[in-house]
């Protein structure tokens, strides 16, 4: 789910990745057992265990934003180790911290941060350019400089966003002052909602982003310039999760103090039954084909993987209690150390998204539901090639995000963003009759497929693979660019929503 690694040719610096949200967090070893976190989740997991690894205690919390696609762990190290907060004056933060501004320092006990406002991303985003002595070891760039582009400055207020993205030009132009050889730490990385080509580098250097990054460098001629900036990168805007829009404000508040362990309550039948009385929404954790074997009507799949908190973010309602379904044995009747860990993942994914409502998980799983006499709903896990004799009278329903689509689709495809499902319009508009639901790999279709029945939906099937193997199987070649309007398999007037 994480992985840690130190920063290549800076001794003393640990890169924390996310591989679910596409960011990083860093632990910088300050000397004398001491340690400065930046940018940290509300899941210190990875982070405790790199810092008493390495025999640290964290003592400062730097923030370069309000985050909008994870809960700050600050609060938490400012509770629980007695950390001092480092973030924005700008933010207006309602929980103690060292409110910055640009040009300001903060001595770590040898080591050195130079406050730099790079508004952008947010208006009151800062990069912390890390000294020792005078000698720049590195910078910190949060959502502003990112390997080969610069985060989205939509996220604030759409009305901002011209505004935003010019301010983010002049603050990557002013991070580019800095030395060409200097190491670039930014937070948000391949994989992020808040904007990140793809690739396997999460650092760089300000001279190869200056050379290198597609928003900055010309096309056959000087490098871009602020207009040319500004377009590239509000055309490369896609949709963003949906919880993005309550996180930020819940940073500038302070999250809740997280109580450990986390590990939620073994539910009963009746419990499940009496929580979904008030409310309680059934989240389905297992993989694809375990859902699609069977599932209590009307759950949610997200199958638990790296990038569950974000789909647990956009498909599931903060306000309504969350009950898990997984496989594996009642928790009081099986020392199983390996499924007690898989809960704790559940609720840890969940709190640093904002969802502090997992109530519990169904004891016993789907068995102990069917043991009690209550309907289960199955559905269709389908192959490639028992898909393609098919595919005339089925809607075959793409649910990858835009950019994945337009790369390359099975042609004839309807397409609909997983998170466009939520919206019962655009269920509504999906022409009657047999449903293929695709996406990549599975999981998201299954999601979709969950959504879908849910909504009433019965003859729906979810392909094993993706656009290539349908192609594949067809003899037929991908399609490309974006979805085409008015698509015979969309009722009247989806063609606008695709």
């Amino acid at each position: 789910m994480a992985s840690v690694s130190g920063v290549p040719g800076v001794p003393g610096v640990i890169a924390l990745v996310d591989e679910g949200l596409g960011n990083s967090a860093y632990l910088v070893d300050l000397g004398d057992g001491r340690a400065l976190a930046v940018d940290a989740s509300r899941d210190l997991r990875r982070l405790r265990g790199a810092a008493a690894g390495s025999g640290l205690r964290v003592t400062f919390a730097a923030e370069t934003h309000l985050h909008a696609d994870f809960l700050s762990g600050a609060v938490q190290l400012a509770a629980d180790e007695g950390a001092r907060v480092l973030a924005s004056a700008a933010g207006e933060r309602q929980f103690p911290h060292t409110g910055l501004k640009d040009g300001d320092e903060v001595d770590l006990g040898g080591l050195r941060l130079q406050v730099l406002a790079t508004p952008g991303h947010t208006g009151e985003h800062l990069a912390f350019l890390l000294l020792d002595g005078d000698r720049p070891l590195g910078v910190f760039t949060g959502g502003s400089l990112i390997v080969g582009s610069a985060a989205r400055t939509d996220l604030v207020s759409p009305d901002r966003t011209v505004e935003l993205a010019r301010a983010q030009y002049a603050s990557v132009r002013r991070l580019l002052t800095l030395s060409d050889d200097l190491p670039v730490w930014p937070t948000h990385g391949a994989g992020s909602f808040c904007s990140a080509p793809p690739g396997a580098d999460r650092t760089t250097t300000i001279g190869r982003e200056r050379t290198t990054n597609p928003l900055l460098v010309g096309i056959g001629g000087p490098p871009a310039g602020e207009d040319e900036f500004v377009s590239r990168l509000l055309a490369g805007l896609g949709t963003y999760p949906t919880y993005f829009g309550r996180l930020g404000e819940l940073n500038r508040r302070g999250p809740a103090l997280v109580p450990v362990p986390v590990t939620p309550s073994a539910l009963s039948v009746d419990d499940v039954l009496a929580l979904q009385g008030r409310g309680a929404q059934v989240v389905d954790v297992r993989p694809v084909e375990a859902f699609a074997a069977g599932h209590v009507p009307g759950s949610l799949s997200n199958p638990l993987r790296p990038a569950f908190g974000t789909w647990l973010g956009w498909l599931a309602d903060p306000e309504r209690p969350v009950v898990v379904v997984c496989d594996r044995p009642t928790p009081h009747d099986v020392d199983d150390r390996d499924n007690v860990d898989e809960m704790d993942e559940v609720v840890w994914q969940a709190l640093k998204v904002g969802f502090d409502n997992v109530v519990g998980e169904l004891a016993g799983g789907l068995r102990a539901w069917r043991d009690a006499g209550l309907p289960v709903t199955a559905t269709s896990v389908v192959s490639a090639s028992e898909a393609a004799g098919d595919t005339g009278r089925t809607t075959v329903l793409d649910v990858r995000q835009d950019s994945e689509f337009a790369a390359g689709h099975v042609p004839g495809a309807v397409h609909l963003e997983l998170g466009r499902l939520l919206d019962p319009e655009a269920v509504a508009a999906i022409r009657p009759g047999p449903v293929l639901v695709m996406c990549g790999h599975g999981e998201r279709a299954m999601s979709a497929a969950s959504l879908l029945l849910a909504a009433g939906r019965t003859d729906v099937a979810v392909l094993a693979g993706g656009p290539d193997d349908l192609c594949a199987a067809t003899g037929t070649d991908l399609a490309r660019g974006p979805a085409v309007s008015g698509s015979p398999a969309v009722s009247e007037g989806a063609g606008e929503r695709s």
